[in-house]
């Protein structure tokens, strides 16, 4: 992906594999949720930025949430704090609509931007991603561990689910555990799998 991805947003095809994604992963839910013995399942979309002002992205995401009629709840898209951050309206308004569809969505990367906190309050996610970057070594770095705690009580005291990239051990995991994070990514929790 760290090769792919960059040549993919560079001649503009990130909107079209996006949909791709997003059509995939609606179609195929409810076998998943079958394999799963039917528990409650909630997917995450990563979205590139040139989706978030793609023309028609919000009405195929319309069309597609019509088609396939799932509960609310089940698909949770992903943009990056940078993002976000650098559209702040027009993020605003994708989230909004998104969310009037029944979807969640996730503030991934959180902790990276150079202003974190400060338009937190208006921008409507339901959960902040802490950065990877920050997690990978709290069980050896002081200033990392009060990092992801700082980032999960401010997203707790604004009502938001916090959850932590890169768990990749147990260890990563008891510490986030201890902490409060509510939810954890990485290899610790499970290994990247076809859908």
């Amino acid at each position: 992906p760290g090769r792919f991805l960059p040549a993919a947003e560079r001649y503009n095809l990130m909107p079209a594999i996006d949909r791709w994604v997003i059509n995939e992963v609606l179609s195929h839910y409810d076998s998943l949720v079958s394999s799963r013995g039917g528990a409650p399942l909630t997917c995450a979309i990563n979205l590139s930025g040139s989706s978030l002002n793609s023309e028609g992205m919000l009405e195929f995401i319309r069309k597609t949430a019509h088609k396939y009629q799932l509960s609310p709840g089940s698909i949770c898209f992903e943009l990056t704090e940078t993002v976000a951050v650098n559209n702040l309206q027009a993020a605003a308004v994708f989230i909004n609509e998104c969310k009037s569809m029944g979807f969640l969505f996730a503030l991934d990367d959180f902790g990276t931007g150079t202003s974190s906190f400060g338009y937190l309050k208006n921008l409507p996610v339901d959960y902040l991603k802490i950065d990877g970057s920050f997690v990978k070594n709290i069980e050896h770095d002081s200033i990392d561990m009060a990092m992801v705690e700082t980032i999960n009580r401010i997203g707790h005291l604004l009502g938001k689910h916090t959850s932590a990239e890169f768990a990749e051990n147990d260890e990563t995991i008891l510490k986030l555990g201890d902490i409060g994070v509510d939810f954890a990514q990485g290899y610790g929790v499970s290994r990247p799998q076809p859908l």
